[in-house]
C-alpha cells in the first residue's frame, strides 16, 4: 500500500484514538506490524500549542516511521497552521479528522460534523493540502446520519483537493459506534476512487480483516478497540493474510514481557506521576480474562508508584505462567 511516496510495510494501520495512540503505543504496533499508527488527535487552536499535552503529541523523538498525526478543527487556516506546526515537529503525513463522533468536537462543527457541510469540506482539504509539503489523509464516516451517507461526494472532494489516501469508518455520527459497521458504502467509493481507500470499523479478528478487504476492495484495513490490550492483532492478521492460518495466541509469558516494555516506555515518556495513571487503563485492557483479573483491577487503582505498579504486573502474570493459572480465556488474545 502506497501514501504519496511511502510505501508502508503492510496494509495494517492502527487507527487515531484519544488518549490510546501515544508515542508508546504507536511504537508497540509498529513493532507488531502495522504499517502506520497514526496519533491522536491534536488541536488546531493555536493557543493550546504551548499546553504539556499538546507538545507530548507533538513528540516524535526515536519514533519509527511513518510518522502520522491526526489534526482536528474547523477553521481552514488554522487546521494549515495546525499542519505546518507538526511536520515542522517531524510528522510525515498529515490526517485530517472528519470523523470522530464526540459531542465535544462535533459542538464546535469539527470532525464528524464537517460532513454536513461539503463547501467547508472543500475549504478544508485545499488549504491543509496547499499548506504542507507532506502527504494529507482524510478519515470520516460514511455520513452523518442514515439520511444523509454522503461518503461518495466527500471522497470526489478529497480526490480534487489532492488528499492521498481515505479512511472510512463504516458507521454514521448518528450511529456513534453502536450497532454494526456497513461496508456497502466502503466498497461503492473503493469503486471509484482513484486513490488508496482504508475500511474501519468492528476488524476485530484475522476472519474478519479478510473479509473486508474481499468484500470492500479497499486497499487496507484500520484497527482501533481491537488493539487495546492486544497489539499483537496486526501480527495475527499479517499471518493470517499471507498463509491463510492463525498465529497461536500469545501465552501469559509473552503478554508479561510485552506488557512490562509498555509499562517502561509509558513512565519514560509520560513521567512517574502521569505514567502510572495511564498504564492503569493499558494493564486492565491486556490482562482482562486472566484469571482474578477482576480483583488485580481494583488493587491497580490503589499502586502509588511506577515501581510497585511494575512490580505488582510482573508478579501476576508470572504466576499465570504455570498451567494452574492458566489464561481462561485464551482465544481472546489471538485477536
Amino acid at each position: 500500500m502506497q501514501i504519496g511516496p511511502y510505501r508502508l510495510s503492510s496494509n495494517l494501520i492502527a487507527a487515531p484514538m484519544a488518549g490510546v495512540t501515544d508515542r508508546p503505543f504507536r511504537q508497540l504496533c509498529k513493532a507488531m506490524g502495522a504499517g502506520m499508527a497514526v496519533s491522536e488527535m491534536v488541536t488546531s487552536n493555536w493557543l493550546l500549542y504551548r499546553s504539556a499535552k499538546t507538545r507530548r503529541r507533538a513528540n516524535h523523538e526515536g519514533e519509527a516511521p511513518l510518522i502520522s498525526v491526526q489534526i482536528a478543527g474547523a477553521d481552514p487556516g488554522l487546521l494549515a497552521e495546525a499542519a505546518r506546526y507538526n511536520v515542522d515537529a517531524g510528522a510525515q503525513i498529515i490526517d485530517i479528522n472528519m470523523g470522530c463522533p464526540a459531542k465535544k468536537v462535533c459542538n464546535v462543527m469539527a470532525g464528524s460534523a464537517l460532513l454536513r457541510d461539503e463547501s467547508l469540506v472543500a475549504r478544508i482539504l485545499d488549504t491543509v493540502v496547499a499548506a504542507v509539503p507532506v502527504p494529507v489523509t482524510l478519515k470520516i464516516r460514511t455520513g452523518w446520519d442514515k439520511s444523509c451517507r454522503n461518503a461518495l461526494p466527500v471522497a470526489r472532494i478529497a480526490e480534487a483537493a489532492g488528499i492521498q489516501a481515505l479512511t472510512i469508518h463504516g458507521r454514521t455520527r448518528a450511529c456513534m459506534f453502536h450497532g454494526k459497521a456497513e461496508y456497502e458504502t466502503i466498497a461503492a467509493v473503493k469503486a471509484v476512487a482513484r486513490i488508496p481507500v482504508i475500511a474501519n470499523g468492528d476488524i476485530d479478528t484475522p476472519e474478519k480483516a479478510k473479509a473486508v478487504l474481499d468484500a470492500t476492495g479497499v486497499d487496507g484495513v484500520m484497527i482501533g478497540r481491537a488493539a487495546l490490550g492486544r497489539p499483537w492483532i496486526f501480527r495475527e492478521i499479517v499471518h493470517f493474510l499471507v498463509t491463510g492460518r492463525r498465529l497461536p495466541p500469545p501465552d501469559a509469558a509473552e503478554i508479561r514481557r510485552v506488557l512490562l516494555s509498555h509499562l517502561d516506555d509509558m513512565y519514560a515518556f509520560y513521567g512517574e506521576r502521569a505514567g502510572v495513571g495511564i498504564a492503569r487503563k493499558h494493564i486492565r485492557w491486556y490482562t482482562k480474562g486472566l484469571l482474578d483479573s477482576a480483583a488485580f483491577h481494583q488493587r491497580v487503582l490503589h499502586i502509588p508508584t511506577a515501581a510497585e505498579q511494575r512490580a505488582a504486573v510482573d508478579q501476576f502474570l508470572a504466576e499465570r505462567e504455570t498451567p494452574s493459572c492458566s489464561h481462561s480465556r485464551s482465544s481472546e488474545f489471538a485477536a
